[in-house]
């Protein structure tokens, strides 16, 4: 259990250290000894079935660490998984299922052979990352094959929105923005691993879809789930609004931005971001600076609680804006102490809380293993920008400062 009492070293130690320390230290408990294909757990403790979800996101996580880090050892623990994903997720057509027993053997589930549009985005994303760091399994053919099998069984031909998953899509009684959210980052990470202009076109496909679908003209938020036929949707689900996702495609919105030199998605960006800081941010507490879990279509915080990946999303965002916004480094920094100070175990344990309440009190407590791709990509935006320096850490391209793309 983390004593929420005893508070970590600076965020920005904490930051620091992560690649280096922290990572190394959770591999020891979650990846198993040798050098064979192998899965991650899913969470600390638990050892159930394996899913794409996680394995996948584990890899991007590891690949790009290593990537910024100069630590090739992470690059190896990737190529580990990878090889259990390869071997036991994806199937023969080249999608990737949902779930398989942690020896890799197929589960009974008929869900857990359904092909989502979620998982796909990052099985897309990890091998993007992979070929971006210089791995020696993956080729461009790999990301192209795997595609093709997501514009063949998983995207609109009349729309080019994602299916949920390969049913057919009557199926489907709600339509979710989060497989679109995380394709557009696949797509953008796919661009700079390859340098084919052909991602971007994808990708822009993906920002038409959002514009014309998914964002709410009247506050510029973006709707968590529409209709069946990408329609507005009424009721509860389709007034839901997260605050950490108004984060998270401001910041995607703004790399599309500066990878195609359009400035016109900064409007957009702009007012999802003034969205959630006008009506899902906590003002005072512990967990004063923290995104709110949930709002309604008006700002009305429905769920005041706190999840830890809002913050990195908030934080990723703040980030990229610390260039020219002393304010938006401060912001940064902040949260940088929320997030190590109040969900990570003191030091470098590797271990870790998933929700708090206002009062930094803790709901869930499960250290789940996911979200180490969230805080991954919070700690290198931090470097990247300068707010903090990674131990070993190798500096790429930069944020570009360009006004225009502010």
């Amino acid at each position: 259990m983390i004593h929420r009492d005893a508070i970590a070293d600076t965020g920005e130690r904490a930051a620091a250290r992560f690649a280096s320390h922290r990572i190394p230290a959770w591999l020891a408990l979650a990846l198993p000894a040798g050098d064979g294909p192998a899965p991650v757990i899913e969470a600390l403790g638990e050892d159930g079935p394996r899913t794409a979800l996680v394995q996948c996101r584990t890899v991007f996580t590891l690949a790009h660490l290593s990537r910024l880090t100069a630590r090739p050892e992470l690059l190896g623990a990737a190529h580990r998984i990878h090889g259990f994903v390869t071997a036991h997720l994806r199937d023969d057509d080249g999608g990737c299922r949902v779930a398989v027993a942690h020896d890799g053997a197929p589960l009974d589930d008929p869900q857990s052979r359904l092909r989502r549009s979620y998982d796909q985005s990052f099985a897309l994303l990890a091998l993007a990352a992979l070929l971006r760091a210089g791995s020696d399994r993956v080729t461009e053919g790999d990301l192209e094959a795997l595609w093709t099998f997501i514009g063949t069984h998983l995207t609109d031909a009349r729309t080019g929105a994602l299916r949920e998953d390969d049913r057919d899509a009557a199926g489907a009684a709600i339509r979710a923005q989060n497989p679109q959210m995380h394709m557009l980052e696949a797509l953008l990470e796919a661009h700079e691993a390859t340098g084919q202009p052909v991602w971007l076109e994808r990708a822009g496909v993906l920002v038409g879809v959002a514009e014309r679908y998914f964002i709410d003209p009247a506050s510029g938020s973006i709707r968590e789930f529409v209709g069946p036929e990408l329609e507005p949707l009424g009721g509860a689900q389709g007034a839901r609004r997260e605050p950490g996702h108004q984060f998270e495609w401001a910041w995607l919105l703004r790399r599309y931005a500066q990878a195609t030199g359009n400035p016109a998605p900064i409007a957009a960006a702009r007012r999802m971001q003034a969205f959630a800081e006008a009506h899902g941010i906590r003002r005072d507490g512990p967990l004063a600076g923290a995104p709110l879990d949930a709002l309604d279509a008006s700002g009305a915080p429905c769920e005041a609680t706190h999840l830890l990946w809002p913050l990195t999303e908030a934080g990723k965002l703040y980030a990229m804006l610390s260039e020219t916004d002393a304010t938006a480094g401060a912001r940064t920094l902040a949260i940088a102490d929320l997030i190590f100070g109040r969900y990570f175990a003191p030091g470098d344990a590797p271990h870790w809380v998933n929700q708090l309440d206002g009062e930094g009190r803790v709901i869930w407590d499960t250290a789940l293993s996911r979200l180490l791709y969230h805080v991954a990509l919070f700690v290198t935006e931090g470097g990247r920008a300068g707010l903090w320096r990674l131990d070993g850490q190798v500096l790429p391209e930069t944020v570009s400062s360009q006004e225009e793309t502010r």
